[in-house]
C-alpha cells in the first residue's frame, strides 16, 4: 500500500482534474484522494474518485461480463470493410497479402493487449475512456491534441458512415426483394434520403438504451450479423466458382512504376483500416467489474482472446475465399460489389435479401456502440452544468440530437466513403501508434530493455504507416477522382 500512496503522491491535482468533471467537485476529489495516501486508504479514496462515473453511460453499469465484452468486441471490430480485403490481395498477390494481413493483425492485437494492460495501470484508478488515458500519459494539452479529434472522428464519422451503408443497404434490400420500382410489392421506393432517414430513425429508438452494458444485446445481434453476412458472401463466392479469364497474379493492371507503388500503399492502407474498435476497448474494459483480488484485465484479455480469434477467422476467410473466387476481377467496391455483379443473377432472391438485412443489422448495432463515447460527452457537459444524473428526457433529447446530426452530415455528404481512406489514414494514430507512446510514457520500462524497444519501434513504425495510409489515400483521390454530390445521396 505504501508502494501506491508513493505513485499517488507524484500526481499533481492538474493531473486529476483533467480526467475529471470540470467542477468544484474535481477540487475536493484531489484533495481527498491525496490526503488519504499516508493513511492506507488511498486505494478505497481512488475507487469513488469518480462518483459521477455512475452517471453517465460508458460507466454507469459495471456489470459487464466476459460474454458482453466479447459481443462488444465482435460488433465494433467486424465491418464491412472487411470485404474490402480481397482488393489489397489483388494489388499485393497470395503471399505479400497473406503476410502484410498477418502482420497487421499481431500488430494491432498487441496494441489491444497494451490497452488492457493500460486500463488499471495506476492502482486504483480505471482509466475508461482513451481520452482520458491519453491525458494520463502526455498531459492535458498534448494528450487532447492526439486523441481528441482521432476519437470523435472513430465516434460520430463512423456513425455517420454508417448512415450511409446501413441506407443503402436497406436499398438494396428493397430492390432485391420488390424490384426497382416496387412492383413486386405493391410499393413505391424511397429515394435515397428518405433510406437514410429510416436508418437514423430506427438507430435512434434503439439508442435509448441507457447505457453501454445494456446495449450488450444489441451487440451479440450485431456479432451474429457481421459473422453472418461475411460468411455468406465468401461461401457462396466460392461455391459458385472463378469467373472466366480470373487472373491472381499481383498488379495485373499497374501500367507504370508510380501505378504500382501506389497501388501497393493502397493495399496496405486497406488492409490497415480493416481492423477496427480500438478506441472503444478501454470504454467496453470499463463495463466489467474490478476488484483488488480479480482486476477487470483478466476477464477483458480473456473477451480479447476469443473475439479476436473470431475476427482473425473472419478475416482470413474473407481475404483468401474472396480473392480466390475474384482475383484480379474484383471490382474497387470490394466484395460487397463483387458478389451480386457476378452472381446476383444465379442466387435465390432470399439469399440475396438475407444478406443486405444481416448488413442492415450489423450496422444498426455498431451504430450504438460507436455512438456510445459521443453521448458520454454530450451527458458529461451536462452534468459539468447540472451537477446532477442526466434526466431521461435530457438524455433523449441528446441522442436525438447526435442522430439529426449524423443523419445531416450523412445527406450533406453521401460520397464520404470516398474520403474514408484518408480520414481513417489520419485517425490510424490510434490503432498503431498511441498505445505504444502512452504504455512508455506511463509504465516507462527500463531504457533500452526489451519492451522499450518493442513500443519504440512500434510506435515509429506506426508513424511511418500513418504517413504511408495518407499518401496512399491521397493518390487513389488524384487518381480516380471524386464524385462529390453534396446533398444527393
Amino acid at each position: 500500500m505504501g508502494e501506491v500512496a508513493a505513485e499517488i503522491a507524484d500526481w499533481t491535482p492538474g493531473d486529476i482534474a483533467v480526467l475529471t468533471k470540470p467542477t468544484h467537485m474535481a477540487i475536493a476529489i484531489t484533495t481527498g484522494f491525496i490526503a488519504n495516501k499516508s493513511t492506507g486508504e488511498a486505494v478505497a479514496v481512488a475507487r469513488e474518485a469518480n462518483p459521477w462515473d455512475r452517471w453517465l453511460p460508458i460507466t454507469e453499469s459495471r456489470g459487464g461480463s466476459t460474454a458482453s465484452a466479447v459481443f462488444h468486441l465482435l460488433c465494433s471490430g467486424l465491418g464491412i470493410q472487411a470485404l474490402m480485403l480481397p482488393v489489397a490481395f489483388a494489388s499485393l498477390g497470395w503471399i505479400w497479402g497473406i503476410i502484410t494481413l498477418s502482420i497487421g493483425f499481431l500488430w494491432q492485437l498487441y496494441n489491444i493487449w497494451a490497452l488492457v494492460e493500460l486500463h488499471e495501470s495506476v492502482p486504483g484508478t480505471r482509466y475508461c475512456r482513451f481520452l482520458h488515458l491519453s491525458i494520463a500519459a502526455f498531459g492535458p494539452r498534448l494528450g487532447k491534441l492526439l486523441a481528441l479529434f482521432p476519437v470523435m472522428y472513430l465516434s460520430g464519422g463512423t456513425c455517420v458512415m454508417l448512415i450511409i451503408n446501413g441506407g443503402r443497404a436497406m436499398e438494396d434490400l428493397f430492390k432485391t426483394m420488390c424490384g426497382g420500382d416496387g412492383a413486386a410489392c405493391g410499393i413505391k421506393p424511397l429515394d435515397g434520403v428518405e433510406w437514410f432517414l429510416l436508418f437514423t430513425c430506427i438507430a435512434i429508438v434503439i439508442a435509448q438504451l441507457p447505457n453501454l452494458n445494456a446495449i450488450a444485446i444489441v451487440s451479440l445481434f450485431g456479432a451474429i450479423a457481421a459473422v453472418g453476412y461475411g460468411a455468406l458472401i465468401w461461401i457462396l463466392s466460392v461455391a459458385k466458382g472463378t469467373p472466366e479469364g480470373v487472373s491472381y497474379e499481383p498488379l495485373i493492371e499497374a501500367k507504370s512504376e508510380e501505378a504500382r507503388i501506389g497501388s501497393v500503399l493502397n493495399a496496405i492502407g486497406i488492409i490497415a483500416l480493416s481492423f477496427r474498435g480500438h478506441n472503444l476497448v478501454l470504454e467496453i474494459q470499463g463495463t466489467l467489474p474490478s476488484t483488488p483480488e480479480c482486476s477487470s484485465k483478466e476477464s477483458m484479455w480473456r473477451a480479447v482472446t476469443i473475439a479476436y480469434s473470431l475476427i482473425a477467422l473472419c478475416l482470413y476467410s474473407l481475404a483468401i475465399g474472396g480473392f480466390w473466387a475474384y482475383g484480379s476481377k474484383i471490382p474497387n467496391g470490394g466484395l460487397y460489389v463483387a458478389f451480386p455483379q457476378f452472381h446476383g443473377h444465379d442466387t435465390p432472391k432470399l439469399v440475396m435479401g438475407l444478406t443486405y438485412l444481416l448488413i442492415v443489422a450489423s450496422c444498426l448495432s455498431a451504430f450504438q456502440i460507436y455512438a456510445m463515447p459521443v453521448f458520454d460527452t454530450l451527458e458529461l457537459r451536462y452534468t459539468g452544468i447540472k451537477d446532477c444524473r442526466c434526466s431521461w428526457r435530457a438524455r433523449t433529447s441528446l441522442r436525438v440530437f447526435f442522430g439529426c446530426l449524423a443523419f445531416f452530415l450523412a445527406v450533406a455528404l453521401p460520397f464520404l466513403g470516398s474520403l474514408a481512406p484518408l480520414i481513417g489514414g489520419m485517425t490510424s494514430t490510434l490503432t498503431f501508434v498511441l498505445p505504444c507512446f502512452m504504455w512508455l510514457m506511463i509504465k516507462r520500462p527500463h531504457r533500452k530493455s526489451g519492451k522499450w524497444w518493442l513500443n519504440v519501434g512500434l510506435g515509429w513504425l506506426g508513424v511511418v504507416l500513418w504517413v504511408t495510409m495518407v499518401t496512399a489515400a491521397i493518390w487513389v483521390l488524384v487518381d480516380r477522382g471524386i464524385n462529390a454530390n453534396f446533398f444527393d445521396p
